[in-house]
């Protein structure tokens, strides 16, 4: 998987990673939805840099261990369309 092109999208510019952040996601308290190796796992890290912190998100059983990285209006954004159904088409 490749890295987003900075020069075509600038919100990928300033989305960091967990490395560049110097976040060990083995040390974080994941919160999981679903079982087996499709589970969503989220976990909530604090920043003093980042208003409202980052929420990372992964899912449990990927062997390549990926890692997504959203601030706190992103997931809010998300939040907020679970609640008002935008997402019912995909779930079935």
């Amino acid at each position: 998987m490749s890295e987003p092109d900075a020069r075509r999208d600038p919100v990928a510019a300033a989305k960091p990673t967990i490395e560049a952040l110097g976040i060990d996601p083995a040390g974080l308290d994941w919160q999981r939805s679903g079982d087996g190796e499709a589970g969503i796992e989220i976990a909530f890290v604090a920043d003093p840099g980042q208003p409202g912190g980052w929420v990372l998100m992964r899912v449990a059983g990927d062997p390549d261990q990926r890692v997504l990285v959203y601030d706190r209006h992103e997931w809010v954004c998300f939040l907020d369309g679970v609640h008002k159904g935008e997402f019912d088409d995909a779930a079935r």
